[in-house]
């Protein structure tokens, strides 16, 4: 059973259609989104539960693996993967029987912690999971950004086939170590509206295995520096814009910068200061949708300064006008 039971987290049955669960999902992402709860940890929380489970549901090959696997639904094709090769064991193996009491014996003979027994067909280890930052800007998160990785590592010395020396000789080229120093590089494609502290999966660059199975994945953990105008909070982009007092008493237009320049924004009559405006789509794209969040533009009315006479009169008759 699944740590997190994403039916259970959208509130429909397991045969909800794709049109249920999307209604579901819009109905709880609005009730718990931030927006609506701010400085609620726990509707925050949830919030992301949510979402986590619509990635999964609305994703028909991802829900087919979940159905099958729950919480490891990610190792899908590496569970199948080890009940073929169970299978073709068993095939040679007729004077023996091997069957699955469940899903967890393929799961724990997948990452090698198989019981080497009778009955038992034991299953080389993967090498580790690496995990490595990287670090961009806003900007490069909007637009989506391609970055070349320099991994770091060692392979047996060729000269040497990993002695560490050549006759009575110790090698010139490991210097007796057995091994040598290799380096490669991978183009990673980072995608527009990645998140901060999102992890990018690039699947067997990780660690090799010492027992000669896969090798483990590489995650890259992103780091989006802070923006000098910006600040986001999931797909919006909250900004602070400076209006004119005259602008905010009578009306008027002003500019709202966004990631692809500056944008008109029409400010009605009397409007007030801390007063927060919604340009919708304006925001961060959403990973994998053709769609973007908002920006949230907050006025900050500006006072006029070092007034002349002729406007210290003119605010005076204002002030005789609206007294306090």
């Amino acid at each position: 059973m699944a740590k997190k039971d994403y039916y259970k987290l959208l509130d429909v049955d397991k045969s909800a259609t794709d049109k249920e669960i999307k209604n579901a999902y819009r109905r709880l992402a609005r009730k718990y989104h931030p927006d609506i709860n701010p400085g609620d940890k726990r509707a925050e929380e949830h919030f992301k539960e949510i979402n986590e489970a619509y990635e999964v549901l609305s994703d028909k090959d991802k829900r087919q693996k979940y159905d099958l696997y729950g919480e490891n639904w990610q190792y899908a094709d590496q569970f199948a993967k080890a009940e073929s090769q169970k299978a073709q064991w068993n095939t040679a193996n007729s004077q023996r029987t091997y069957q699955f009491s469940d899903f967890s014996d393929i799961f724990s003979d997948l990452f090698g912690n198989a019981d080497a027994g009778y009955g038992k067909a034991h299953f080389p280890q993967r090498g580790n999971d690496l995990h490595s930052t990287v670090e961009i800007t806003l900007d490069e998160a909007y637009h989506g950004q391609t970055r070349t990785i320099q991994l770091n590592g060692q392979a047996l010395c060729a000269s040497c086939k990993g002695s560490g020396r050549i006759g009575k000789r110790v090698c010139s080229i490991c210097h007796g170590s057995g091994a040598t120093q290799t380096i490669k590089r991978l183009e990673v494609k980072i995608p527009a509206g990645v998140k901060d502290g999102a992890k990018i999966r690039i699947a067997q660059q990780g660690q090799e295995s010492y027992a000669g199975g896969p090798k483990g994945d590489l995650y890259l953990i992103v780091h989006i520096k802070p923006h000098k105008q910006f600040e986001r909070k999931g797909d919006d982009l909250y900004v602070e814009i400076t209006v004119p007092l005259l602008s905010a008493i009578l009306g008027g237009e002003v500019s709202v910068p966004s990631m692809n320049g500056s944008l008109k924004l029409r400010i009605p009559e009397g409007t007030q200061n801390g007063k927060v405006f919604r340009l919708t789509g304006k925001g961060m794209p959403v990973v994998g949708k053709n769609s973007h969040g908002n920006i949230l533009a907050k006025v900050k009315v500006l006072l006029p300064e070092n007034l002349s006479k002729e406007e210290k009169d003119l605010f005076e008759k204002l002030q005789a006008l609206r007294p306090t």
